[in-house]
């Protein structure tokens, strides 16, 4: 069973995401918080495996309340939530060290397939929505740096390639079938490019791209 945590500063959303996750057997809702702070507090108290944060919030906003999370319940994951789905605060939750990004309009579906995916540790954000969402917030005239990208030369070329396509928004099965390389060689490749990069997950590669200027705003596929 999956243990989830629901944080967001408006009842009737808490209630929303409760009812949806709430009557599958595979979740337990284990609490609800009306901020970030909160959010940190019943976390530490409940140990959840997954909190489901909005990342505007009162008193302490998600995006901190994900930093806290990640420094100090490496194994609580947080899955980001905004009203926006082209919104620099969820950069920020990302780099902050949130599993996952969905905008608030997705279906009952995909939050019940999100919750799943990063809960096994693995980046729940759409390549290309990632693509997008970096693509704009970076247009902003001064953007915060959390990590320094290694330099591309550490990289093999065949790793340089495909953190490039990676970072325009190319899923696994895409990368292979431009590469005409299999899916596992692929996968291969990214573990090797996170521990060259010293990033977490596809996330976190994809923002390096972006701050190391391997990519820039509008080279994104779709």
């Amino acid at each position: 069973m999956i243990r989830v945590l629901i944080a967001d500063d408006q009842p009737l959303v808490r209630r929303g995401l409760a009812l949806i996750l709430g009557p599958d057997p595979e979740f337990e809702v284990v609490g609800e918080a009306e901020d970030g702070a909160r959010a940190v507090a019943l976390a530490h108290e409940l140990r959840p495996d997954v909190v489901v944060m909005d990342i505007r919030m009162p008193v302490m906003d998600g995006v901190k309340a994900t930093e806290e999370l990640a420094r100090t319940l490496p194994g609580t994951r947080v899955l980001a939530l905004s009203t926006f789905d082209m919104d620099e605060y969820v950069v920020a939750a990302l780099r902050a060290g949130a599993y996952g990004f969905l905008p608030k309009d997705i279906s009952p579906e995909e939050l019940i397939a999100a919750v799943r995916i990063v809960h096994t540790g693995e980046a729940a954000v759409a390549p290309r929505l990632l693509s997008r969402l970096l693509s704009a917030y970076v247009r902003t005239p001064e953007r915060p740096r959390s990590w320094a990208a290694q330099t591309p030369a550490e990289l093999t070329p065949r790793e340089l390639e495909i953190w490039r396509l990676m970072a325009t928004g190319r899923g696994n099965a895409e990368i292979a079938a431009e590469l005409d390389i299999s899916v596992s060689t692929v996968k291969n490749h990214i573990t090797g490019i996170f521990g060259k990069l010293g990033v977490r997950d596809r996330a976190q590669a994809v923002i390096a791209a972006y701050e190391s200027g391997l990519v820039e705003a509008g080279s994104g596929s779709g």
